[in-house]
Parts: C-alpha cells; structure tokens; sequence
C-alpha cells in the first residue's frame, strides 16, 4: 500500500489550492454559505487533458474525532466533443457554493482533485456564536 499525498499550499501562489471563502463567525443554527474555487489569483486550466475532476467539503468539530462530509462535486464537462479533445461546447468551473449550518465550532476542510497534480488541500476556523 502507498501512503496518501494531499498537497498544500498558498492559493494565492499555487493554482491547485482550494480556496474556502466563508464567514470567520457564524450563528449556532442559521444557514450559511460556503463558497469552493481554485485559481482565484492564479487560473487553473480547465480543459480536457488537464482540469479539476472534483471537490469535497468537510466540517471538523473541534474537539471531536471525526469530520463530517458536506458534500462533494463533480465536475464533468471539460471541452470534450465528438470532434475532439477541447471541441466541445461546455466546460464546468471549478467552483461550488454550498449553504449549511453548524451548532458547534470547527475546521472547514476543502479537497480538490487535480486530474495530472492529485490531491490539494485547504482549510479554514469557523467559530460559532
């Protein structure tokens, strides 16, 4: 068996890094968004050799052991058509927005799947008032 890689890094310097963009403090109970993109200072390409084949969303609560999954989207359409690799009419962007609601203070963990690059990682507090 191998041992699993998941990459980090400053998305504000490597196009793979997931970006969270969500309150730093939300209401115990009340929705709220979460928002998932990549390349948001640096593009990542979106065509059908190279793309971002999916993204997951994990809520940590803090002090407990295991994190709960939010969700995870695929995304499908990467230029590909009957005519060829990039010829075909739709590409999805990389990038989702999720409402959830937590009564507890955790971690926002968001992994993104590179088709070439693998797996990236980020994540962010979220407190609770």
């Amino acid at each position: 068996m191998t041992d699993l890689t998941i990459q980090q890094g400053d998305w504000k310097k490597e196009k793979h890094t997931p970006v969270i963009v969500a309150p730093d403090s939300v209401k115990a109970g009340e929705v709220f968004q979460v928002k998932v993109t990549l390349g948001q200072e640096i593009a990542h390409p979106n065509t059908t050799e190279h793309h971002i084949s999916w993204v997951s969303l994990y809520f940590h609560p803090e002090g407990k052991k295991f994190p709960h999954h939010v969700g995870k989207f695929d995304f499908s359409a990467h230029g590909e058509g009957v005519s060829g690799p990039n010829e075909g009419p739709v590409h999805t962007h990389h990038e989702v927005i999720v409402s959830m609601k937590t009564t507890a203070p955790g971690t926002l963990h968001a992994v993104a799947m590179c088709n070439i690059h693998g797996l990236w990682e980020s994540k962010k507090e979220l407190a609770v008032e």
